[in-house]
């Protein structure tokens, strides 16, 4: 038999991982001795704190990080062949979206080796249920751009593209650019284009907050460091 491919989704903060996610995620990580991951570290701690009782040294761990090397990634699915079940681990919420694991999904299905997405927690899912706005039709933007004129013409294209299409638009920034983003959207958004920021989600700290922007304009919530999606929709 061929393995597969199981994308098991991590917490997305210091949260007991059975508080946000199903049993179904402990029984799978107690099968799989075979990970692909981004932090080795990181990586062992998650497994450690789900499944206390797996053998660490057993572990056989993959990087897939900024420094991997292509021509060694495409191999990494070889043990399927062999009948092993290999787990994407990302490093925070579900493998594949907003993370370089779709890489190894893409070649999984190339080489027919079956994927079996798990469920779990995924920030820009949560915060788009908790917005308010439009779940029908909706676009995941990822980064804008840094440049200050790059930017503003970004900013202005998504309101533009919300408005014509009813489309909410979602997008995310380094946590520690985020009071500097929340600053750009209050400068350069309509008063009326409605706004949602969700931090820390599945945290103590949880913040989720829907508003125009002419009301956001008399508020300031500490976003410093905190991982948040921001969702806009005029």
């Amino acid at each position: 038999m061929i393995g597969k491919l199981y994308l098991i989704p991590t917490t997305l903060g210091d949260t007991e991982p059975l508080e946000v996610m199903p049993l179904s995620i402990k029984k799978v990580i107690e099968q799989i001795d075979y990970y692909i991951v981004e932090n080795e570290k990181s990586a062992r701690r998650f497994i450690k704190s789900i499944a206390p009782k797996k053998s660490q040294p057993s572990l056989t761990l993959k990087l897939l990080d900024k420094y991997a090397v292509e021509e060694e990634t495409q191999r990494y699915l070889d043990v399927c062949a062999q009948g092993v079940n290999v787990g994407l681990l990302s490093e925070a919420g579900v493998p594949a979206i907003a993370d370089p694991g779709a890489s190894i999904v893409k070649l999984a299905h190339l080489q027919n080796v079956q994927v079996v997405p798990l469920v779990g927690p995924s920030s820009i899912l949560m915060a788009m249920m908790a917005s308010g706005m439009n779940g029908q039709n909706f676009a995941f933007n990822g980064y804008l751009p840094i440049d200050k004129g790059d930017r503003k013409r970004a900013i202005k294209d998504l309101e533009r593209i919300s408005l014509d299409k009813g489309q909410s638009q979602i997008f995310i920034e380094t946590p520690y650019r985020n009071d500097k983003m929340l600053a750009d959207l209050k400068a350069i958004l309509s008063p009326n284009t409605n706004l949602c920021i969700a931090a820390d989600i599945t945290l103590p700290s949880e913040y989720i907050k829907t508003m125009s922007l002419q009301d956001w304009k008399y508020q300031q919530p500490d976003l410093h460091k905190k991982p948040a999606i921001f969702i806009i929709q005029k």
